[in-house]
């Protein structure tokens, strides 16, 4: 804005001082009002400069005679009413007034901004003057800061002014004062002063001003209203100009009151396709909750963009009426709609929502029992009965619903019935889903021992590939029962089951399963499977804490147990991540070995420097 343009001139004439001067302006931080006022009497222009600045926080009536000179000093004007628009003291004013009354050009438009800023009621008609004389002069930055300063000042004959300028033949003339006149406006509108407030800006609507002015004016024209204003609100709302439009929808959210959103109701009625959500998501951020027939119609049928826009709305509450809104919704055959009203039913607060949906669950098929078996899930419903009847549905959609809402709620007494889901699947499409729910309800059992113990039971009568989900299972579940019965089951299973088994071992997480993993390293079938227990064993030993000795001594083993040169270069690695006379010890053991010789020497040598005490 142009009433800023002071500012920067003098920061522009004085920044070169400023650097040159900063050494010596870091001590000018004084924290007591004396000591700046004597840099002011005697400082240089940069140390007077952050004087000013600090008198912004510290000056008293004390610091005005000392700041008074500088608003004639195109370096320091700028400075020195930073201070004084703040100083809490009549004197203050006085000297911006005189300032004003004698200054020309920058000085003069600045000390104006400053009597504006400080609202300064002795001031309105030195301003009026100003503004007069800079329309005479076409001095548009001068008309600018004076319709400004008058807005903020306010009153009767700051407001008069400006009315009078919206007459004007400038457009630049128009729109300072129309900007005047909102402000204006806004101050009398916080003193509670609605009439007037808007009537000022009727004027400054009405007025042949920019379209922003108009636009500022209007917005101020109905919040001063308030219930009155609806119908200017919805003139707006009506608009063929989308700006105004904007401005509609945007005053809707903040103006208060039910009639409001009664208004935005009945203006959704017979509102266009593109204009309909715009509506709906204005009520969707206001406080009222709205169940308007036209809200819920709006939910389950129409354009998709007003679909989603009446689910936000309903969403905020857990009335049945909502709720059943939301499952029609949940079952539309747009994937966007149904998934946006899925999640504000999972999502959704409220003491009523989980038992209605409960209720609905005997009557309900098709998509819309799908849809509950979800939320069951999801919202981790107890509706065991219902959830075990539609396991045996005949339609897959629902089936698949159950199996994944019975994995989120399954009990440890009723895991072994998921099991069964699992291994007795009616097609590969129900048997993913099974294992997947099987998965997320095992390792969230609170005894993982006991679940465990009962995945293991089943592995017996299971066929290679059921074994390799249940050992898959067990690596996400972990323990000690866990390890034992993948170890039992892998030392003669398949390819699947090694596969899965060994790609477990390697997110271990339990120093425990060290012994398990050495021992599948040397004895289990297949190379590739080797190599991955001992890979699995090695890291343990790299990346858990244990005792120096214990670290050293499974190093030690995983030599013995390596064939190939990198699983020995792992363990290698190791030694050296952990220099100690442990680790040192298993190093020069290993230049025994003809083949480990070179690298465990230097392994060696390396453990000695970087050993404590070396």
């Amino acid at each position: 804005m142009t009433i800023r343009m002071p500012l920067l001139r003098a920061l522009a004439l004085l920044l070169p001082l400023v650097a040159a001067s900063a050494a010596r302006a870091e001590n000018l931080f004084e924290t007591n009002e004396a000591a700046l006022i004597e840099v002011l009497k005697t400082g240089e222009p940069a140390a007077k400069a952050i004087a000013c600045k600090k008198l912004a926080v510290l000056g008293t009536k004390d610091s005005v005679p000392l700041l008074a000179p500088l608003l004639e000093d195109e370096q320091l004007a700028s400075w020195a009413r930073v201070a004084l628009e703040v100083i809490d003291d009549p004197s203050a004013d006085a000297a911006l007034r005189d300032a004003a009354s004698k200054a020309n050009g920058q000085l003069a438009i600045g000390a104006i901004n400053s009597l504006g800023a400080r609202r300064d009621q002795q001031a309105g008609q030195l301003v009026a003057d100003a503004f007069a004389a800079a329309m005479k002069a076409d001095d548009i930055e001068a008309v600018d800061a004076a319709a400004w300063a008058l807005g903020q000042i306010g009153g009767d004959s700051a407001v008069a002014t400006l009315r009078g300028a919206l007459k004007n033949e400038s457009p630049a003339v128009r729109n300072a004062a129309a900007q005047g006149l909102v402000l204006a406006a806004e101050g009398l509108l916080d003193a509670g002063q609605q009439s007037a407030a808007a009537q000022i800006y009727d004027d400054a609507r009405g007025a042949e001003v920019p379209v922003q002015r108009q636009l500022e004016a209007t917005r101020g024209a109905i919040l001063a209203r308030g219930e009155a204003g609806i119908p200017l609100l919805v003139e707006q709302l009506r608009s063929d100009n989308k700006k105004f439009v904007q401005l509609g929808l945007g005053t809707a959210r903040e103006l208060p009151g039910a009639q409001v959103a009664a208004a935005l109701v009945k203006e959704l009625e017979t509102a266009s396709p593109e204009r309909a959500p715009l509506l709906i998501y204005a009520l969707a951020d206001r406080k009222e909750l709205v169940d308007a027939p036209a809200i819920f119609r709006a939910a389950v049928e129409g354009d998709d963009s007003i679909q989603l826009a009446a689910i936000k709305v309903l969403a905020r509450a857990d009335a049945p009426a909502r709720i059943d809104a939301l499952l029609q919704a949940a079952a539309d055959d747009n994937a966007d709609v149904a998934r946006a009203a899925a999640t504000a039913l999972a999502d959704m607060q409220g003491t009523r929502v989980n038992g209605h949906l409960v209720e609905l669950l005997p009557a309900a098929n098709g998509k819309q029992l799908a849809v509950l078996l979800n939320l069951v899930g999801k919202r981790r419903l107890e509706a065991t009965d219902a959830v075990t009847k539609a396991l045996a549905n005949d339609d897959a959609a629902v089936r698949q619903a159950a199996l994944a809402a019975f994995g989120e709620t399954v009990t440890p007494a009723q895991l072994p019935l998921l099991v069964k889901e699992c291994v007795a699947a009616r097609d590969d499409a129900d048997a993913k889903v099974a294992w997947r729910a099987l998965k997320s309800a095992a390792v969230r059992m609170p005894d993982r021992e006991a679940c465990a113990e009962q995945l293991a039971a089943a592995l017996a009568g299971a066929d290679a590939d059921d074994q390799a989900q249940l050992v898959d299972i067990l690596g996400a579940v972990g323990g000690k029962q866990a390890i034992d019965a993948m170890a039992g089951v892998m030392q003669q299973g398949s390819d699947a089951v090694l596969d899965a088994g060994t790609r477990a071992l390697g997110n271990w997480m339990e120093v425990d399963a060290a012994p398990v993993m050495l021992e599948l390293a040397k004895s289990v079938k297949g190379d590739k499977y080797q190599v991955r227990a001992l890979r699995s064993y090695i890291r343990l030993a790299r990346q858990f804490k244990m005792s120096d000795a214990a670290r050293a001594e499974m190093c030690e083993k995983a030599l013995d147990a390596a064939t190939r040169n990198d699983e020995r270069e792992l363990v290698f690695a190791v030694l050296e991540r952990y220099p100690n006379e442990h680790s040192l010890r298993v190093a020069k053991a290993a230049t025994a070995q003809p083949e480990l010789k070179e690298r465990a020497v230097r392994v060696a040598e390396a453990i000695e420097q970087k050993s404590p005490g070396n």
